[in-house]
C-alpha cells in the first residue's frame, strides 16, 4: 500500500509556507514603524490556507482579449491580498502600525510556525521509523 506524502503530511507544509510569508510581513510592519503615512498589512491566514488547499473560492478569471494576458486577478497560489489593517488609534502623520500588537502578532505566528514544524518532524521521524521496521 503506497503512502503519498500528501495525506501523510496533511496540510503542515503549505501552512510553513503560509507562515513565513506571513512572518515578512508582520516584520515589515514592525521595521516600518516610524514611517509616516505607512499602512500596516496582514493577510486572512484561514481564508488563504483554505485556497491553497482547494477548498476557498478559486481566483476570479478575467476576460482576456490576447494571449499575453494574466488569467487571474489574485496570485493562484494565495487565495488572498495582503489586507490593510483597521487600527484602534492612527498616528498623526498617518501611520497604522501599532507596534505592540504587532509584535504579538509576530509571535503567535511564530508559536504556530514552529507548532507545524514539530507536527512535520515528528511526521518524518514516524515515516523514517516504518521504513526502517521500527
Amino acid at each position: 500500500m503506497a503512502i503519498g506524502f500528501d495525506s501523510a503530511l496533511g496540510l503542515h507544509p503549505d501552512a510553513l509556507t503560509l507562515r513565513a510569508r506571513r512572518a515578512e510581513v508582520l516584520a515589515n510592519n514592525i521595521a516600518n514603524a516610524d514611517t509616516p503615512n505607512f499602512k500596516a498589512r496582514d493577510m486572512d491566514f484561514a481564508s488563504v490556507l483554505a485556497g491553497v488547499k482547494g477548498e476557498g473560492q478559486q481566483p476570479l478569471a478575467l476576460k482576456t482579449t490576447q494571449t499575453g494576458h494574466n488569467r487571474h486577478i489574485a496570485d493562484p497560489n494565495f487565495a488572498a491580498d495582503l489586507m490593510y489593517r483597521i487600527p484602534h488609534q492612527p498616528a498623526v502623520d498617518g501611520n497604522t502600525v501599532e507596534v505592540q500588537e504587532e509584535m504579538a502578532r509576530y509571535t503567535d505566528n511564530a508559536l504556530r510556525y514552529q507548532a507545524s514544524f514539530e507536527f512535520l518532524n515528528s511526521k518524518f521521524s514516524g515515516l523514517s521509523k516504518a521504513i526502517r521496521g521500527e
